[in-house]
């Protein structure tokens, strides 16, 4: 029995068929999982980190990384003060 890392649901495979690298999908969570080892089978949540960061850069919401160059722009003028 194969059980899902990210929810526990039981995930629905052959084990005497499914090969290392292969896809899996939870029905549950709808988790991507990746085969990483036949006997046991174990399997991997797939991230989607890199979906997640793309999404981060486009959300006109979030401050961009040039904020912190604005707070060494404060401190220089500090320091121009003197």
């Amino acid at each position: 029995m194969v059980r899902c890392p990210k929810c526990g649901a039981e995930v629905d495979c052959d084990e005497d068929e499914v090969e290392e690298g292969e896809i899996l999908s939870c029905l549950e969570c709808e988790a991507d999982l990746e085969v990483v080892q036949k006997r046991p089978v174990s399997v991997n949540v797939i991230s989607d980190d890199d979906d997640d960061d793309d999404e981060e850069e486009a959300d006109p919401a979030k401050p961009a990384d040039d904020d912190a160059d604005d707070d060494d722009d404060d401190d220089d003028e500090e320091d121009d003060d003197e």
